[in-house]
């Protein structure tokens, strides 16, 4: 008997759809080997397993952005063997393919935010400040998918900063200051070049570093930060009053940061003197 064209037709689809459903449990399978795996600190099996899952289910970006973490937590920042800058390379790959699927995915976004921003520390000024400035954009994008990311806005504020301080510190010892120096800084120039080069910097990273506390009225490390910024700006300021006034406002960040640790710390409950994880602050 033979088959009509209709039969043929349908009976591929049911083949088809079987083996896609196959196809699924295989990388369902995979995906859980993978993070047994990855909590087992087994890495490279957990990226065996990722990649099988990314290949039997391409739609999946939960097996892209699982895949990508794997060999982001194998990369150590600084070491320049082949198979680390691999690491490195792969992660970054993956993750923008995950972004592909979904470019307002936050997890991709904020991991290559944290790549760059980890690379930047280990490199020359010029090759530094470029990875700075990957990393902001990055950090921008997340705030983009969603402005409620108060960690995007802090790690604004700590990008304006890690651009500004070496160039401040420099300033200091060209001068002969010692740290403990008050400022302003005497040199009328070099306080100007300082403010034309850096003054917006310093100000973005003060109004990123505020919107992360807006959104987050306990951001203890946002505080902290505002007070460098706050106080290193200070030596920018026209006048030593103006000075005086700009360090008063960053010990008053200082305080409120080590009022608001201890109301955290006040808030853990305790067992038996033993401090318990608090539950996550909403």
């Amino acid at each position: 008997m033979k088959l009509s064209n209709w039969s043929l037709t349908l009976l591929a689809g049911v083949t088809i759809l079987a083996s896609t459903g196959c196809d699924k449990l295989k990388a369902r399978d995979h995906m859980n080997q993978g993070v047994a795996s990855f909590r087992n600190a087994k890495y490279n099996d957990a990226v065996e397993h990722f990649k099988q899952a990314a290949a039997l289910e391409p739609e999946n970006p939960n097996a892209r952005a699982y895949l990508a973490t794997a060999y982001m937590v194998q990369w150590i920042p600084g070491a320049e063997s082949p198979e680390n800058v691999e690491f490195s390379t792969k992660a970054k790959e993956e993750f923008k393919k995950v972004l592909d699927k979904d470019p307002n995915n936050t997890t991709a976004l904020a991991s290559l935010a944290s790549l760059a921003y980890n690379a930047a520390q280990s490199l020359p000024l010029d090759k530094k400040l470029e990875k700075y400035d990957e990393a902001a954009g990055w950090n921008k994008k997340r705030i983009a998918a969603d402005d409620k990311d108060k960690e995007a806005y802090y790690m604004l504020g700590v990008i304006s900063w890690a651009k500004w301080y070496p160039a401040l510190n420099l300033a200091r010892v060209n001068l002969h200051m010692k740290p403990e120096d008050p400022g302003p800084l005497k040199d009328k120039k070099v306080k100007e070049e300082l403010r034309a080069q850096y003054g917006a910097i310093v100000d973005d990273g003060i109004a990123n570093l505020q919107k992360a506390i807006d959104i987050d009225k306990e951001y203890d490390d946002a505080m902290a930060y505002m007070n460098l910024l706050i106080r290193e700006k200070a030596d920018l300021a026209d006048s030593a009053d103006e000075y005086k006034k700009d360090v008063e406002i960053a010990d008053g960040w200082v305080q409120k940061a080590l009022d608001t640790k201890k109301i955290k710390a006040a808030r853990q409950p305790t067992t038996g003197g033993i401090v318990q994880d608090a539950p996550p602050a909403k």
